[in-house]
């Protein structure tokens, strides 16, 4: 079966984001501020840790001073297959690469952003096998390991270099991050890989271009023997929380930073926009919905979560957040209507409110779509005998088939516009009451 990869990100946040050819970059900034923090998540598809950590730094925080860069998926089609790498592996590509490597053009993009003038520091996020240790102490605990690490290339850079000193800035995180470890054998530790005389395979890394151009670089690996993702992703967040406070970048956050907050986080996948006439919530959604109204070819899906995309796999469009698969959209195909209404009129629980197009009705009781001419409602899983137009007519939340709901609970329904044989735009009608007959 051939895949067909159909990406493009879209993020709702008071920040600028830069969709260059294949790095998607999100600034968070402040005016007249140069000391920059560029944060690399998903160089390896098979690393969820990273990239979801990148992600809810790019969604939940807000940047009060100095300035945040992120790249929250920087290898993105590996990151949908959950691979370390299906062209390779892109961290070894970085002292040479061939002109056919499919990597190219992302290796070469995000090596322009590290070595922009503004960009102070870089941490490119992981997670590593095992917990670190400098005496071995079994297959999990050894000087082998990566996890639960803050690795450098070298101890330093030339003395006026600023956040220069490697090493005393790797054990200061070190400490910091120690004194809020969620087990005890969590513990942090500096790995410091002494590229230049003793990794040559470090010598090709993202990192160690950074520091022969001169940018301070650290790697920060959290454990993939953590049990959970949320644990992943608090520890990675715990780090950079800490560069931040060296570099006197001031933050706020929209939760607190434990397994528990983070753990909720992980499960809101965001909203997905299609073609600008439709929006679903990808939280608590079904596995698979049936009918979707899109055109034949030349969809454009648009999410709020920075980690989504869409494949296509047969006849099916399969959404994903990260190396989650979320959801998948089967299609019913129209042309779009080229001079649709941009709202509607809608009685809900007996007060008529006008409301734009794909936007919820939020219901507790019933609603009714006033009749507008020239346009035909379908409202999904509600079967009104031999009427072809559905808008004029009072539901109720009993009177629809459970399947056709679009999220797990079964509350929420999609009600579509058509113009003639077009199609306009899809709503959803959402129940927060139960019905007293269901």
């Amino acid at each position: 079966m051939k895949y067909v990869l159909i990406k493009l990100f879209f993020i709702f946040c008071l920040c600028s984001t830069f969709l260059n050819a294949n790095v998607q970059l999100i600034k968070k900034e402040n005016p007249d501020s140069e000391t920059t923090l560029l944060v690399i998540g998903g160089i390896h598809g098979n690393e969820p840790g990273a990239y979801f950590s990148a992600s809810i730094l790019a969604t939940h925080y807000k940047i009060n001073s100095n300035n945040l860069w992120i790249v929250p998926n920087l290898n993105p089609d590996s990151i949908q297959k959950n691979s370390r790498g299906i062209h390779g592996d892109m961290n070894r590509k970085f002292a040479k690469i061939k002109d056919n490597d499919k990597d190219k053009e992302i290796v070469e993009e995000i090596k322009e952003i590290i070595t922009q003038k503004k960009v102070s520091l870089v941490l490119n996020l992981h997670d590593g096998n095992g917990f670190y240790r400098k005496t071995d102490k079994g297959n999990i605990f050894n000087p082998n390991a990566w996890g639960q690490t803050c690795v450098i290339d070298q101890c330093a850079l030339s003395q006026t270099q600023p956040f220069g000193n490697l090493n005393t800035i790797a054990l200061d995180i070190k400490n910091r991050i120690n004194k809020r470890l969620i087990e005890d054998h969590h513990t942090f530790d500096v790995k410091n890989t002494n590229t230049k005389f003793d990794d040559e395979a470090m010598q090709l890394s993202l990192t160690y271009y950074a520091v022969t151009h001169n940018k301070p670089a650290f790697a920060i690996e959290s454990s993939k023997n953590l049990p959970s993702l949320a644990q992943k992703v608090f520890y990675h967040l715990l780090a950079i929380e800490e560069f931040m406070n060296i570099m006197d970048i001031n933050y706020t956050r929209e939760f607190e930073l434990d397994e528990k907050s983070i753990a909720k986080l992980l499960e809101m996948h965001g909203d997905l926009e299609i073609n600008g006439n439709i929006s679903i919530n990808l939280t608590n959604i079904k596995k698979s919905l049936s009918f979707i109204p899109i055109k034949s070819k030349g969809n454009v899906f648009k999410f709020s979560n920075p980690l989504g995309s869409v494949a296509r796999e047969g006849n099916s469009f399969v959404v994903y957040i990260g190396n989650k698969k979320i959801v998948t959209l089967n299609p019913q195909y129209f042309e779009l209507g080229k001079s649709c209404a941009d709202k509607f009129d809608v009685i809900a629980d007996g007060v008529k409110v006008t409301l734009d197009k794909t936007s919820d009705i939020i219901v507790n009781d019933d609603f009714n779509i006033i009749k507008q001419s020239g346009y035909r409602v379908n409202v999904i899983g509600f079967t009104s005998k031999g009427l072809i137009d559905e808008s004029g007519v009072t539901v109720k939340l009993k009177d629809f088939d459970k399947r056709y709901s679009i999220d797990v609970d079964n509350r929420i329904y999609r009600v579509e516009f058509y113009k003639n044989s077009e199609f306009c735009h899809m709503s959803k009608v959402h129940f927060i009451q139960d019905d007293e007959n269901e």
